[in-house]
């Protein structure tokens, strides 16, 4: 844990696993704390991650982030396996859980504070901590189960009544829970805001009894990994900026069409990116 004197305030805080995802090629850096961090960055904020992670865990990609890290046995290890069916997903090690004493108290007046589990990691009693922000979530940790095998699975997030009432918006995918129309139409009741991301179909948002389809345009899909957490990261953002979920949702879905045309940690927008976003069309008709 840094010194909590010296830490300075942040615009943009994540609190999640920081992990390890094996891939072909060896161990790369992932998470939801890992993407989201490095878009808030790119639109110029100061971003602090609080995590829990092996204290050899030093990843050159997060420099110039503050982390306050707790430190933990293993670091959050995921592998996932890509099929014509779907993804099979295996987790490998999981880190310590987190609690708000472990948020550096100059953070919990950040702006934005984005809760991005990954498993179970964090307590839902969180989101009511931060009276004083924007509370964004993205649940997909919280709806993960796991064998003795190590294979994820997903599990009925028996705890959404505790959560999306007290948050201003929740970031989530079709795949998180595994297509279910009920889940999702139970969530968007309780959620102020619910954006629902679908993969190269883009995404839609339930917002005061309306919802919208937002389709984006036509890419190369290289590699899906962390397109979520982009997109989330850059709604929030931009609703916060705009209070327009229509607008956040437009603007998220043309950066998280294009995260996927580049691999991993690459797939995070430039501030170049960000900046031609601003203005670029995109449809959103009205089903």
């Amino acid at each position: 844990m840094p010194d909590l004197a010296t830490i300075e305030p942040v615009d943009y805080l994540i609190i999640g696993h920081i992990t390890q995802d094996v891939t072909p090629a060896g161990l790369s850096l992932g998470g939801t704390a890992s993407y989201a961090a490095l878009t808030a960055r790119a639109f110029g904020l100061r971003v602090g991650i609080v995590t829990s992670c092996s204290p050899d865990l030093q990843p050159p990609e997060l420099n110039g982030i503050a982390i306050a890290r707790k430190p933990s046995p293993f670091t959050s290890t995921f592998r996932n396996t890509y099929t014509p069916t779907g993804r099979i997903q295996h987790i490998l090690h999981v880190a310590d859980l987190l609690s708000l004493e472990d948020v550096p108290p100059a953070w919990r007046s950040a702006p934005i504070v984005h809760l991005g589990p990954l498993a179970n990691e964090i307590p839902t009693n969180l989101v009511r901590a931060f009276p004083r922000s924007l509370v964004g979530v993205t649940p997909q940790g919280w709806m993960r189960a796991w064998d003795g095998d190590h294979i994820v699975s997903y599990r009925y997030w028996v705890e959404s009544d505790q959560v999306l009432p007290h948050v201003q918006s929740c970031v989530m995918s079709v795949e998180d829970v595994r297509g279910d129309e009920e889940a999702i139409s139970h969530f968007a009741a309780l959620a102020p805001i619910l954006v629902v991301t679908e993969g190269a179909a883009g995404s839609r948002v339930y917002w005061n009894g309306d919802v919208r389809f937002f389709r984006p345009p036509l890419t190369q899909e290289v590699d899906p990994v962390g397109a979520g957490d982009v997109f989330a990261a850059s709604f929030f953002i931009k609703l916060l900026q705009t209070r327009d979920p229509w607008e956040a949702a437009r603007f998220a879905t043309l950066v998280g069409a294009n995260s996927v045309t580049r691999v991993g940690i690459l797939g995070v927008p430039t501030p170049s990116e960000l900046h031609a976003y601003s203005t670029q069309i995109i449809a959103h008709p009205k089903q």
